[in-house]
């Protein structure tokens, strides 16, 4: 089985870093802005960053050793 390179995860984590930010202004912008800090969903606010970390982590191990 093929191993998960270092900078897979490197780049995954760039990329969730990015798109997390952008996913979680578009789904709770207007509580993260009002400072109603309080009524954020912190569990949808974490689950925001995962989904872009595991694409991109697939997507990079699939590209990597042409998977099909």
């Amino acid at each position: 089985m093929k191993k998960i390179q270092k900078w897979m995860v490197v780049n995954a984590l760039k990329i969730a870093f990015v798109v997390g930010i952008a996913l979680n202004f578009i789904n709770q912008g207007d509580v993260l802005l009002s400072g109603n800090l309080h009524k954020v969903n912190i569990l949808k606010l974490c689950l925001t960053f995962c989904v872009p970390f595991g694409v991109s982590l697939y997507s990079s191990y699939k590209a990597q050793y042409n998977l099909k």
